[in-house]
């Protein structure tokens, strides 16, 4: 990992890109993080630029007999991204395919609520929007989010997150008006890899990231 940083931990790597999105005067209206990892730089981004945190859900469509490998993913609202090859690479079918979507995105919604209890979604009319998450590896639950806030009226949709291998973020930067990572290594083993401290999150401290 020659030339390429480390960071502390997930709230070092939110202050890091809070402080790039100043550097590239991206005018940040809202910060929506992608639960769980995603919340404590979230919290960061939206603390050091003085906007609202909220967040948006995606859950992975994991392959038959691999759910690590995601040949898909789905939003909260039903937004699905398809990964193509990854699907024919598979044992996958259309109705294996199908099924765990709509099994996903039911996972996705109750995620949300449970995430947000009373509060109601935040309008998006108009405003440019920040989506964090700690890293990306394939980005299928970015693409997933960035496909269900495409349909919303936000002015901007920004991604912003730390660290992902060359190829995902080019791909990202068709879904979104702009990209903003920190690092992208080209020898890419997974997002923990660039971290000193990136054990999980879990759901109790990623909801306390909210009420703050």
């Amino acid at each position: 990992m020659v030339g390429t940083q480390r960071f502390r931990d997930r709230t070092d790597a939110g202050e890091r890109l809070a402080a790039e999105l100043r550097e590239r005067d991206i005018d940040a209206d809202i910060a929506l993080a992608i639960p769980r990892g995603g919340l404590p730089l979230g919290r960061a981004v939206a603390d050091e630029l003085e906007i609202p945190l909220d967040i948006v859900v995606a859950k992975k469509i994991g392959a038959p007999g691999n759910p690590e490998y995601a040949i898909g993913a789905v939003a909260s609202d039903g937004s699905t991204w398809r990964n193509e090859d990854a699907i024919g690479q598979t044992d996958s079918d259309e109705q294996y395919f199908q099924r765990r979507r709509e099994e996903e995105a039911e996972n996705a919604r109750q995620k949300a609520d449970r995430y947000r209890g009373d509060r109601e979604p935040p309008g998006l009319a108009g405003k440019t929007v920040v989506v964090v998450d700690d890293g990306v590896a394939t980005g299928s639950t970015a693409r997933a989010c960035l496909q269900t806030l495409n349909e919303t009226d936000a002015e901007q949709i920004v991604l912003a997150v730390p660290v992902g291998p060359p190829e995902t973020i080019a791909a990202l930067e068709d879904e979104a008006d702009a990209v903003v990572c920190l690092e992208t290594p080209s020898r890419f083993m997974g997002v923990g890899q660039f971290y000193e401290r990136f054990g999980q999150v879990s759901d109790e401290e990623a909801m306390a990231y909210l009420d703050r």
